[in-house]
């Protein structure tokens, strides 16, 4: 995995296990995809997942190989977990550091990506134990009564994500453009 500074400059590069267990901070991508009814596409990390099983977040998320580009590792990580492609769009980044019972930390510059999509779904089973469409106000009451139930990096974007949907959201679909 990427290792990094605070502005995003690569420092190094560690396997991805070793950088969790010393909770150093690296580049990583999480993607929100949204249909054209203005919902959020949900996943429910794997149960086997090596942090965060079973926990409801965005659509995908993970780390750019070395030398990848980050937009093409989303796209490419997309496809791999949910079995879909859409065009995708950079809305924002943030730093988070969450520390979990196993001991891993994740401490993340987090490149956040959006993108709309309404055609069939085909989520890898190893990743993905399930998912659903929801909108804006049924997740934020969930995340309100059940917190606990979510990851630690959808409860930080998810906001700011919210923040674009109540600017920008109806118009572009409307016009028929991706963000």
């Amino acid at each position: 995995m990427i290792l990094v500074d605070e502005n995003d400059a690569q420092t190094g590069t560690m396997e991805k296990m070793e950088a969790h267990r010393k909770g150093l901070l690296h580049r990583a991508f999480s993607v929100f995809i949204f249909n054209k009814k203005g919902e959020f596409l949900l996943q429910q990390r794997a149960m086997q997942k090596y942090h965060n099983g079973g926990l409801w977040t965005n659509t995908c998320c993970s780390h750019p190989f070395p030398g990848e580009d980050i937009q093409d590792a989303a796209k490419r990580r997309l496809k791999e977990e949910m079995g879909f492609q859409t065009e995708l769009n950079h809305l924002f980044s943030f730093t988070y550091k969450a520390t979990f019972d196993n001991g891993l930390t994740e401490h993340e510059f987090d490149h956040v990506f959006t993108g709309t999509y309404d055609g069939a779904i085909n989520a890898d089973k190893n990743e993905v134990n399930d998912y659903c469409f929801k909108n804006p106000d049924d997740i934020q009451s969930s995340l309100k009564d059940h917190g606990e139930k979510y990851t630690e990096w959808f409860k930080i974007a998810l906001p700011k994500i919210i923040s674009f949907y109540e600017e920008n959201f109806n118009q572009k679909i409307n016009s028929g453009l991706h963000f």
